[in-house]
């Protein structure tokens, strides 16, 4: 996820986007495309550099299509708009999936979903709840209360969930209770795209440690992806030289975007 894109001053020609493939189809029905650069401000995962996002609305009958021929390309959705790094003197910030067909688990990864086989998984429209929204705050007041994304209200939230014109679900994790009430432990706001999922944001019970639950939503994906019939798990971002986002290169078989193809990581 991205904050709000404020202060976007350039609109560019869509031909000094370097490396998105638009086939002749696709540039038939996107001809009004536009692509806008935002003004250079601190990056928030590598220390003393900066960052840009080109990013472009999604909107319109034709947005999930939009979305499905960006995110091959690279991009990530926020809200109602696709983007992608685009920063100055710097490639640190490389798109990752997972080949959810040829994914198997590791040890651990049994263990982690061992731990957490009591989990009920509840498929749900984009809609914010109040649930979603205090386990919400809980997790950002443990793991990222100096982000960007601490600031949000109720109001910020609901607009995350919400405001999507592609193809969005909140994919819920509940334990049932001594009392037989499901409560609510992680959640993810879910792309469903042509070729696969997107993972657009996940957040999840912080006091529950040992559960390792963002591993397992993860891991609850690929299986999700599977039965779908689908190919791939998008999980955004692997910044290199980021620890906080190292957890995304432990899945195998997976593929970096370098440049125009997807390759296989090794």
């Amino acid at each position: 996820m991205i904050s709000p894109l404020r202060n976007t001053v350039t609109d560019l020609d869509d031909r000094v986007i370097i490396g998105v493939v638009i086939t002749p189809m696709s540039e038939q029905r996107h001809s009004n495309l536009r692509f806008y650069l935002t003004e250079a401000q601190p990056c928030p995962y590598l220390p003393q550099r900066m960052e840009r996002k080109v990013f472009t609305p999604l909107r319109g009958s034709l947005a999930a299509d939009l979305n499905d021929t960006l995110s091959v390309n690279g991009f990530r959705r926020s809200q109602n708009v696709a983007y992608r790094p685009q920063c100055p003197g710097c490639n640190a910030c490389i798109a990752t999936r997972i080949i959810a067909n040829e994914f198997e688990p590791s040890r651990s990864d049994k263990r982690t979903l061992k731990r957490n086989r009591t989990l009920r998984r509840m498929v749900r429209p984009s809609t914010a709840t109040e649930e979603q929204y205090q386990l919400f705050r809980k997790y950002l007041g443990s793991r990222h209360a100096d982000g960007a994304m601490s600031e949000m209200d109720a109001l910020d939230f609901a607009s995350m969930i919400e405001d999507s014109t592609v193809r969005t679900q909140v994919i819920e994790y509940h334990e049932v209770s001594d009392c037989g009430d499901p409560v609510l432990v992680a959640a993810c706001l879910t792309d469903v795209m042509a070729d696969g999922v997107s993972l657009v944001y996940s957040f999840f019970d912080p006091d529950r440690t040992r559960d390792s639950l963002g591993n397992f939503i993860i891991l609850d994906h690929v299986d999700l992806t599977k039965a779908l019939g689908l190919s791939y798990v998008y999980l955004g971002y692997w910044v290199d030289g980021c620890r906080k986002m190292a957890y995304k290169t432990r899945f195998k078989p997976a593929e970096t975007l370098i440049g125009t193809r997807w390759v296989r990581a090794e």
